[in-house]
């Protein structure tokens, strides 16, 4: 009998390997199955006095080809890819909402400030004025409409972030079902493949979404932890996250909480990795913020700049100018839900000693206090810090307002350029309120003997003497002397042609030389209705340094280049991530991947061995059948 159960073991045993052919075969655009193949092993011989005769064969078990380190490199690496892409395809969306040329913002802005020149020309001209006022309201509808855009991809974000956090969760539960089941089936001495299989199959959709990191148990199950050391999945059990506020209750930002056995946790961005949620919140708290910051300084700095001097001038009625745009509310700080003292921020433009609108940085403030008026202010920007001992607290030409009594170790986020371009609008529609007219005059001595001429007299700043009457005596072609109330009456102050002249708030420039003798006086402007010096000044604003030693009109220039230059890196960022997962899910798949022409190749070798097998039984049945014809003769 020994021939025949050679033949039944060999016939099996090769129906089983073309079984699991078969079955490759059949899943080779499976995502996630690893080829399979039937470990052939010997049957242990049986001895006679001739030596051990062989029992055939049998299958042992099915292998998977699986590699565990190469598993785990692709998991890593295509979750990086995802959180590059996925950073990308924002920051793309984002540029778009920054258009160059005529649509632009930039071009609203350089349209407004050039609309004074024809005012300049004809201060009385109502349409000139009403031109302005037109290009004043299309500025500032533009600012609103991309600080509406950028509310609305923050928006989106948010709620793409909750829904891919309601898939991670559906994921890790899957793991922790997958982990139980495979449990079970320890006992056998097999392994699961196809449950394995699923299983590493569900770690690599969730790395897509956040990158994980898993340490195997002894029972067969995997531990799935985030960003290091925070367990998602532990056995059977899966934890949940949610996306959350920070803890000052910026509602631009969102955090990742994870909770297991009701105690949260909250894992910074920055620790996750990669994953697709990673690179949305990357995004959302950090490129969108500076996007808000850099928009929204451009809209405080500008309108508050041109406020200021709007309100040196003076209207078509001989009234001092009111402001030109309406800017919103003053910024509250946000206080950390940890604070315990009953302190609060407010946050204003600098206005002494100077104007604090054209030295606005781009950037959040975190106010932490180590006493009542002592503590530090850290840029959140680039991550400098400085100490105060002072209050108010002035920084980057913010003025930081404290009320109440701060705790030791308190708190506050400052945003206070976020929802400047949001509130932003005209304050009045009537031409006869733009504040064209200069405040001062310049004329020259009767009795002059020189060339000076009047090049540009311009207001400047707020001053409590700007009207008062000044003289410049000339005591010579390159110095004069000033008499005049708030000028301090200084002697030889040396002149230049074109040379600027500033006291009291105004700037002179005159042209053309002097001689020993000439006066020049600037006195308040008796004839305001046909003066357009604040004109002048505005027009000039033009090419005042305002955003990081940008130009006025070139401040938008500076926002796109910012914004392009994170498209640009983040760009090469995701190429080299995805090709570097492309090429280790190439090296993955080579080890488990089918191959349709080795499979193929494998039916014909055991195809062969089974019907050889099934010889082997034809020859036993007729050794069989001969030997009972010979016992019954």
């Amino acid at each position: 009998m020994s021939i025949l159960n050679i033949g039944t073991r060999a016939l099996l045993s090769n129906q089983l390997a073309l079984q699991t052919a078969g079955n490759n075969v059949a899943n080779v655009n499976t995502a996630g199955y690893s080829r399979q193949s039937v470990l052939l092993q010997a049957v242990d011989g049986s001895f006679s006095g001739a030596g051990y005769y062989g029992n055939g064969v049998e299958a042992a078990t099915v292998l998977r080809s699986h590699d565990e380190f190469l598993t785990r490199q692709a998991a890593l690496t295509s979750a990086v890819a995802a959180s590059d892409a996925k950073r990308l395809e924002q920051l793309r969306q984002l540029e778009d909402l920054f258009p160059g040329g005529a649509s632009g913002l930039g071009a609203a802005v350089s349209d407004m400030l050039n609309a004074y020149s024809d005012v300049v020309n004809a201060p009385t001209d109502l349409p000139s004025r009403s031109v302005v006022l037109s290009r004043a309201d299309e500025m500032a509808a533009r600012f609103r409409t991309a600080a509406g855009s950028l509310v609305s991809l923050q928006q989106g974000i948010r709620n793409e972030s909750r829904v891919t956090a309601g898939n991670i969760n559906s994921l890790a539960n899957r793991i922790a079902q997958a982990n139980a089941q495979i449990t079970s089936t320890t006992g056998s001495g097999h392994d699961p493949n196809q449950l394995l299989d699923q299983r590493d199959q569900l770690i690599r959709e969730l790395n897509a979404l956040v990158q994980t990191s898993s340490i195997p148990a002894e029972d067969g199950t995997i531990g799935i932890f985030l960003a290091g050391s925070q367990p998602l999945v532990l056995g059977k059990i899966a934890a949940e996250v949610s996306i959350i506020g920070d803890e000052f209750g910026d509602p631009a930002k969102s955090k990742l909480a994870i909770t297991r056995n009701g105690q949260p946790a909250v894992i910074d961005e920055a620790s996750l990795g990669g994953g697709a949620l990673a690179g949305l919140l990357r995004f959302q708290n950090l490129d969108l913020v500076d996007a808000s910051n850099l928009l929204g300084r451009m809209a405080l700095a500008l309108g508050t700049k041109m406020n200021e001097q709007q309100r040196l001038g003076l209207d078509q009625t001989g009234a001092p100018g009111g402001d030109l745009f309406a800017l919103g509310p003053a910024t509250a700080g946000l206080p950390s839900t940890t604070n315990t003292g009953g302190a609060s921020v407010q946050v204003a433009i600098q206005s002494t000693p100077a104007s604090g609108a054209t030295a606005l940085a781009a950037s959040d403030y975190e106010l932490a206090f180590s006493g009542a008026t002592t503590g530090t202010v850290k840029r959140m920007l680039d991550g400098q810090t400085v100490a105060f001992n002072t209050v108010p607290v002035l920084i980057d030409g913010l003025s930081l307002q404290i009320t109440g009594s701060p705790s030791n170790g308190d708190r506050f986020l400052i945003t206070p350029l976020r929802n400047a371009a949001l509130a932003i609008d005209t304050s009045f529609s009537s031409p006869r309120n733009l504040a064209v007219a200069s405040p001062v005059a310049a004329s020259a001595g009767t009795t002059n003997q020189g060339t000076l001429a009047l090049q540009s007299l311009l207001p400047r700043i707020a001053d409590a003497n700007l009207t008062q009457t000044v003289t410049l005596s000339f005591t010579s072609a390159s110095t004069f002397d000033v008499t005049g109330t708030g000028t301090g009456n200084p002697v030889g102050v040396a002149f230049a042609p074109g040379q600027e002249i500033n006291y009291n708030g105004w700037s002179l420039t005159l042209k053309g030389n002097p001689k020993a003798g000439d006066t020049y006086t600037v006195a308040a402007n008796a004839f305001p209705n046909t003066s357009a010096g604040n004109a002048e000044a505005m027009l000039a604003l033009r090419d005042l340094p305002m955003f990081d030693g940008a130009a006025v009109t070139d401040g938008y220039a500076g926002l796109m280049s910012s914004i392009g230059v994170r498209v640009q890196s983040a760009g090469f960022s995701a190429g080299i991530s995805q090709s570097i997962a492309r090429n280790v899910e190439t090296d993955r798949a080579s080890v488990a991947g089918v191959n349709l022409d080795e499979e193929a190749a494998k039916l014909l070798q055991f195809q062969q061995a089974y019907q050889a097998s099934a010889k082997i039984l034809q020859v036993s049945q007729t050794m069989f059948d001969s030997m009972l014809r010979s016992l019954s003769a």
